[in-house]
């Protein structure tokens, strides 16, 4: 799921990603374009009473992004409510928000 949340004056969206908790067995990182691809600047965290994994952040409005989950270091995952797909070198595709 991907809940977007634009804040009281407009210049930041909350963006709000979960998944559910089977998916991972350790980790699940939120990876693109808006933290240089990086896997460990932005973690999610298991809610075992929700039973998902959850993540949030800020971006700014107007602006369309790439991303993919990494899942346990090794597997990446794509979110089903993506706004969109982008095809990738790497024969495969990348998530894209709007937001």
């Amino acid at each position: 799921m991907i809940d977007k949340k634009v804040s009281p004056k407009g210049k930041s969206v909350r963006v709000t990603f979960q998944l559910p908790a089977d998916v991972a067995t350790s980790s699940v990182a939120i990876v693109g374009d808006f933290n240089d691809w990086q896997s460990d600047k932005d973690l999610m965290t298991l809610d075992s009473k929700k039973n998902v994994w959850k993540g949030s952040l800020s971006l700014k409005p107007g602006n369309t992004h790439e991303f993919r989950y990494l899942v346990d270091g090794s597997s990446w995952l794509n979110d089903e409510q993506a706004d969109g797909y982008s095809a990738t070198e790497f024969f495969s595709q990348n998530c894209v928000l709007n937001v």
